[in-house]
């Protein structure tokens, strides 16, 4: 049974840290690309950020360039988002979503993690 099942969020101060995880199950990791999506109270889902499946490319959002990095360990099947110097804007839950190399249309999500930044 495939799982993508994210860890880390929680309530932070503006400027804090956070790291997030997700831990991938029941299928091929090392074959598919992993992204970090995030929505927001009232707002539509975004991108935050992706990596290929081998490590060798990263993209993000403009809004989280500089502040945050994704990365991920094929020996543990877990991608992870460092995230720092964060704004209250970050608030949202923050999804991890799997997409196979060789075939788009093959897609998973995990359920999401709470991450709120606030004073």
């Amino acid at each position: 049974q495939v799982q993508l099942v994210e860890s880390g969020g929680g309530l932070v101060q503006p400027g804090g840290s956070l790291r997030l995880s997700c831990a991938a199950s029941g299928f091929t990791f090392s074959n598919y690309a992993m992204s970090w999506y995030r929505q927001g109270p009232g707002k539509e889902r975004e991108f935050v950020a992706s990596i290929t499946g081998n490590g060798g490319s990263t993209n993000y959002a403009d809004s989280v360039k500089g502040r945050f990095t994704i990365s991920r360990d094929n020996a543990k099947n877990t991608v992870y988002l460092q995230m720092n110097s964060l704004k209250p804007e970050d608030t949202a839950v923050y999804l991890c979503k799997a997409v196979m190399t060789l075939n788009a249309f093959r897609s998973y999500w995990g359920q999401g993690t709470q991450v709120t930044v606030s004073s």
